[in-house]
Order: structure tokens, then C-alpha cells, then sequence
């Protein structure tokens, strides 16, 4: 079965509605940010610190096309991997794409006390998201599907989801 994959900024949910989702599904739960960790042997923040955001994107684009060329999983994706057109073009291939939504506010009070994400390490949070939500719109624009989770629970974001992708894949054939 086709992998029902979760993109979106930092906050939105994709790991926490992923793992429910996959639950339900009876799927295998992937985060591509957890996989880069692990192959890398040392935190995001430390890889950015010691090689950049690029070298970080490298790596993230591998992991991607890894996981891409297996079914029957939900794809938790890290914030910026929709920037990479490669990375698009592989999740498509193998799944259905949702993109799951936030205020501004809701992903500041979410990603408050989390210091592992070395985009938001600033003095003003809420300024950093809003200037990287804006930037990031036109690649979170090409999932199948806009999810909004600023007012729902992780749960009710999940039953939407998998309703979403019944459907889409009952209607591929």
C-alpha cells in the first residue's frame, strides 16, 4: 500500500499523529529526522553546528530516498524536506502527501521548551517561525492534502488523515 506521508514545519504534529496513524494502519512508523540522527551519530543541532544546513539536507535527501522506495509506512518528515524538490518527487512516488498546518502562536507554545531545533536558537521565536512558515508555503503547497492542527488533537488530526487517504487511494485504483 501506498505510504502516507506527513510534511510540514517543525510543531505541526507529523510525529505524534504519525505514530497514531500507523497504529491504526497496522503501518510502520518512519521519522526521517530520527533516521538522519541515527546515521549521523550525533544530534541535528550538532550537525548543523559542525557542517551546516546543507550537508544536514544532504543527508536528509538520502534518508529520503531510502525510505521512499518501501510501502506500507507513515513518513514523518522533518520541516524543510518538501525545500528539495528530489525529496518531493520520491515521497510522491511511493505515497500520499499530507501537510499539517499551524498558527504561528500554536507552534511557538509547541516547540517552547524544545531546544534540539537549530533553526529556532533566537532571541525572537515567533518572528523566525513566521519568516520560515512564509518561505516554506510555496513547497508546503505541493502535498495532496492541507491539514489545519492549530485546534485539534492529535487524535482527530489522525482519523481525518486516515479517512483522507482511504479515499485517495480507493479513488487511484
Amino acid at each position: 500500500m501506498k505510504n502516507v506521508v506527513l510534511i510540514g514545519f517543525m510543531g505541526t504534529g507529523k510525529t505524534r499523529v504519525g505514530q497514531i496513524i500507523a497504529r491504526r494502519l497496522g503501518y510502520e512508523f518512519v521519522d526521517t529526522d530520527d533516521l538522519i540522527v541515527r546515521r549521523a551519530g550525533m544530534p541535528i543541532s550538532e550537525i548543523f553546528a559542525k557542517f551546516g544546513e546543507p550537508h544536514f539536507r544532504d543527508i536528509e535527501q538520502q534518508i529520503v530516498a531510502e525510505v521512499s522506495a518501501r510501502e506500507s509506512q507513515v513518513i514523518a518528515t522533518g520541516g524543510g524536506a518538501p525545500i528539495r524538490q528530489e525529496n518531493v518527487q520520491n515521497l510522491r512516488s511511493s505515497g500520499v502527501l499530507f501537510c499539517l498546518n499551524a498558527n504561528p502562536e500554536t507552534i511557538e507554545k509547541r516547540t517552547a521548551r524544545d531546544n534540539s531545533r537549530p533553526l529556532l536558537h533566537t532571541n525572537d521565536r515567533l518572528r523566525q517561525i513566521r519568516e520560515l512558515l512564509e518561505y516554506r508555503k510555496q513547497f508546503y503547497a505541493a502535498a495532496d492534502y492541507q491539514i489545519e492542527t492549530s485546534n485539534q488533537t492529535a487524535r482527530r488530526v489522525a482519523e481525518q488523515i486516515i479517512e483522507l487517504y482511504k479515499s485517495h487511494v480507493k479513488n487511484q485504483g
